[in-house]
């Protein structure tokens, strides 16, 4: 898939790293608030065998307040020059704003990462006429209050269905469909349940002919089961790495690069082995 300047292989997993300039992400907030240390931590997991580096400016975990489109903009724009200058990896905004997503792009950004799959004003336009890929997330709700009680008929079926609507949506204003990916929105109004039917059935969206990206790491799907504090989720983390990598998904978005390449390379190797 083209990503941008950047030409990336999607038959074997690839690892994104997430690269939070907020001040209140649930697991970095605050950690890589300026340019230079947001500059070092991306390079710091290309080394580590990122493929992407995704900037994320406003927080989407349950509860987190709505940031302004200056603020928001203040917080990835210097941050995306800044990677596009000095590293050669793809760079994706995880932004649900137009005037961001069009920013971005310009800035260098190869990939929009929207949590809103494209439905807030103008968002739909602004992505087409940016002409990178789109990964559009599923999320019931909003980040305030999508974990109130969220209920689902089939959450398999009816996340699959959502995403075939707004891809469609994306192809009649001029998407390409080979420039689509899906999310299903792991922790985005989804029960502990819903969470981990999504990914014994990942295949079955899988199925549905679009690349899939998914995020879990550190998420409360692996505190709540397993009991565990955010600094404590390592072991979580890897493990659901590595069962959708074996499952054949093409990103896996994470805060530990490092740990979640190792783990997708012995899922690499396995795949050539004959």
């Amino acid at each position: 898939m083209q990503f941008g300047k950047h030409f990336i292989d999607l038959s074997q997993p690839h690892v994104m790293g997430i690269l939070n300039v907020t001040p209140d992400s649930f697991s970095d907030g605050g950690k890589h608030a300026n340019v230079k240390q947001a500059l070092e931590h991306a390079l710091r997991m290309i080394d580590e065998g990122a493929t992407f580096i995704d900037v994320g400016g406003e927080s989407t975990r349950p509860g987190a307040p709505d940031v302004s489109l200056q603020e928001e903009l203040d917080r990835t724009i210097p941050v995306i020059e800044a990677v596009s200058k000095n590293t050669d990896c793809v760079i994706s905004i995880d932004t649900s704003k137009a005037d961001v997503m069009r920013e971005a792009v310009r800035a260098g950004a190869g990939l929009i990462n929207d949590v809103r799959a494209l439905q807030e004003p103008r968002a739909l336009q602004a992505a087409a006429e940016a002409k990178v890929p789109v990964c559009l997330m599923h999320m019931q709700g909003q980040p305030r209050t999508m974990q109130d009680n969220p209920v689902y008929e089939d959450v398999v079926k009816d996340v699959g269905q959502f995403l075939l609507q707004r891809a469609q949506i994306c192809e009649e204003a001029g998407i390409s469909k080979d420039a689509i990916l899906f999310d299903p929105g792991y922790g985005f109004g989804k029960s502990l349940e819903h969470n981990y039917a999504l990914v014994k059935h990942l295949p079955t969206l899988m199925a549905l002919g679009y690349p899939v990206l998914v995020g879990m790491s550190r998420k409360s799907m692996i505190g709540n089961l397993l009991n565990r504090k955010v600094d404590e989720r390592l072991a979580g983390s890897i493990s659901l790495a590595t069962i959708v990598a074996q499952m054949g998904a093409q990103i896996i978005r994470v805060h530990d690069v490092k740990e979640t390449a190792d783990a997708v390379n012995i899922v690499k190797m396995l795949n050539l082995v004959k």
